[in-house]
């Protein structure tokens, strides 16, 4: 098996699926059950986690580069368009939501966050509507803030204009179809 050069430098920001933004720390090699492996040393300040992730299995658990800008503004735009919501079961639409939350996508991701918003002016959230739209909205902003190097609090605040902007167009004409 011949060594491939390390897709990611130490100092780079990777989207770990499940995790969200986190910073390469450092490139290893350990012998693990008398097999050397190489890794990758992430480290997540948010969670205050540190993760070590075989080279040889980036690929298929899907860690990758931040997004690209036009990926960025594709999910810019999502967030103005027009909320979709599903007449199915909480339990079952959370179940997707997770898992757009978990792909890593930031459009999917900016689907949820904007599904999921709700103007102040509109009937509260359950908890766990709460709950979802926050993991949503806080993993889109890490990826937000890691790209135009700002911070999470800012990148999010950004966010929450443009839903506040456009999310009242949906909800004042909630029984014509105009989108």
């Amino acid at each position: 098996m011949a060594a491939k050069a390390p897709a990611f430098d130490v100092g780079d920001y990777v989207v770990y699926p499940k995790h969200g933004v986190g910073r390469v720390m450092e490139l290893q090699n350990e012998e693990i059950a008398g097999m050397q492996l190489e890794l990758y040393v992430l480290r997540f300040e948010k969670e205050r986690m540190t993760l070590r992730v075989p080279t040889n299995k980036v690929e298929s658990i899907g860690m990758r580069k931040l997004s690209s800008d036009k990926t960025l503004k594709e999910a810019m735009e999502t967030l103005k368009g027009k909320p979709k919501v599903k007449r199915t079961m909480w339990s079952r639409r959370a179940q997707e939501y997770e898992a757009k939350i978990n792909s890593g996508e930031l459009v999917s991701i900016a689907e949820v966050t904007r599904d999921l918003f709700r103007p102040d002016d509109q009937p509260e959230q359950s908890y766990s509507e709460r709950q979802i739209f926050e993991a949503a909205s806080s993993r889109l902003a890490r990826e937000l803030a890691a790209m135009e190097k700002t911070d999470e609090p800012t990148a999010l605040e950004k966010i929450l204009e443009i839903l506040r902007e456009h999310a009242p167009q949906y909800y004042e004409n909630d029984d014509d179809d105009k989108a």
